[in-house]
């Protein structure tokens, strides 16, 4: 079975026969890291490298993953466990995120079923998930990211993040992308609204990432589905993007439910201006919708 290779197993998804992200569907981490699936190098179609894992400041940040700080009591993001009342505190509660079924698996697509399981084996929730790469011009490409969730406890299960259990603007958790800076500044665009402080929080349809030289590059995510999920927009210590879960409130799900999402994320190189991005967010929202995954 899968899950008992221990080695690093990758997938690369390619358009036009050039390799734009690597699929870590099988990962070798240590257990505070939440072992996870996740996209790592994602790059633009000139080459230019928009992600960045397990970066000094925050080990546990794996490129584009999903990852949720707190299902059930167990930490499927990495890192320390926020708990009222105490701040980030080290628990012994890591889930991972492991491998199940293959259900797709071409140059530009993949799609596989993953178990989450918690700290004493059990499993947390069973996962579907779809990734594909689709061309959009000669200077962009999108990356179409759904994932459905479903219950596997016996009772009620609670999805939860430090922002709903009270510190204030940190209500991450669900499908997360950590950019790689490097030398650039980078521009926090959205829907009439620019900056973190603006954007952090809020429900537009799209939010995007616009980095300068050297080897500028864009990324906009695109709320196609019209969840309404805030946010979570990082641009000072580090800089990434995540549609929240959980922003400021706990919800339980019955068994066999749970959240499902799509989130399409334009790779654009340039540094794109307000309009350009909003025109990207457009196109790929007005695209055909293709048959639905996560049942």
């Amino acid at each position: 079975m899968d899950e008992q290779v221990t080695f690093v197993q990758t997938h690369p998804l390619s358009l036009g026969g050039a390799t734009v992200a690597e699929y870590v569907w099988h990962p070798h981490l240590p257990s505070l890291l939440s072992p996870r699936p996740y996209l790592h190098p994602v790059r633009t179609l000139s080459g230019t490298e928009v992600t960045e894992a397990m970066p000094v400041d925050h080990l546990h940040h794996l490129g584009a993953s999903v990852a949720v700080p707190d299902v059930g009591g167990v930490n499927f993001w990495g890192g320390r466990t926020y708990v009222r009342g105490k701040g980030s505190v080290p628990l012994p509660n890591h889930g991972v995120q492991r491998h199940h079924r293959w259900e797709a698996r071409t140059d530009a697509v993949i799609a596989h079923e993953l178990r989450w399981v918690g700290p004493d084996g059990a499993t947390v929730l069973r996962e579907r998930r779809r990734i594909a790469a689709r061309p959009l011009d000669d200077r962009a490409w999108a990356l179409d990211f759904r994932y459905a969730l479903h219950s596997a406890a016996a009772g009620p299960l609670e999805f939860s993040s430090p922002g709903a259990k009270g510190r204030d603007g940190a209500g991450y958790g669900g499908f997360f992308w950590r950019a790689r800076r490097g030398l650039r500044s980078v521009r926090i665009l959205g829907p009439g609204a620019e900056g973190a402080a603006r954007l952090h929080g809020s429900r537009g349809r799209w939010v995007a990432l616009s980095a300068s030289a050297p080897d500028p590059w864009t990324l906009v995510f695109v709320d196609v589905a019209a969840q309404g999920d805030p946010w979570f927009v990082r641009g000072d210590d580090y800089v990434g993007v995540g549609a929240s879960l959980a922003w400021a409130e706990a919800f339980s799900v019955a068994p066999g439910e749970g959240p499902r999402r799509r989130i399409i994320t334009v790779v654009a190189d340039g540094a794109l201006g307000p309009r350009e991005a909003e025109e990207l967010a457009a196109s790929v929202s007005a695209a055909p919708v293709e048959p639905g995954h996560g049942s």
